[in-house]
Parts: structure tokens; sequence; C-alpha cells
């Protein structure tokens, strides 16, 4: 039991956040940030609906897409046993 123990506070010790960024033309000029989840199932083996992250832009060419797992989005993940894995999608114009 002890071991177990030790092994899971050495997994989320050394666990960190997913984040994968991409910049598109320039980055980001103004500092105008939107947000909205992704909706993914199955350790996002399965994905619903995609955020468009052009539409998210509003017609900037200047801007930075930002995807990523937050401590929330993974204790989701965690409770419901990787059923659920929501993500976080932001872009930055």
């Amino acid at each position: 039991m002890k071991k177990i123990i030790l092994l899971l506070a050495v997994m989320f010790t050394f666990s960190s956040c997913y984040v994968h960024k991409a910049v598109v033309g320039e980055g980001a000029q103004n500092g105008v940030v939107e947000k909205e989840k992704q909706h993914n199932f199955i350790y996002g083996l399965a994905s619903g609906k995609t955020p468009d992250t052009q539409a998210m832009a509003k017609g900037e060419e200047d801007y930075e897409v930002k995807n990523s797992i937050s401590f929330v989005d993974g204790l989701i993940n965690v409770l419901t046993f990787g059923i659920y894995t929501p993500s976080t999608v932001e872009v930055k114009r």
C-alpha cells in the first residue's frame, strides 16, 4: 500500500499541464483574449466540437492560439476516469 501511495505522489509531483502554442502572422498585437472549451472523450481519442480559431480571431491576421489542459481540466479527466477530457483553447489577438 505504501508503494502505491508513493508511486501516485511521484506521478502527481512530476506531472505538468499540457500546453501547445501556435503563432499566426506576427502574433498577438492587442492583447484581447477569447477562450472556449474543447470537449474530448476517451482520453482524447474522440473529439466533440472543435473551436474555430479563425472565427475566434475575428478576422485578424496576427494572433496566437494556445491549447492547454489546465489543472481543473486534468482533475475532471481523473474524476471521470478519462471518459471526459476537456481542454481550453485560447486565442489572443
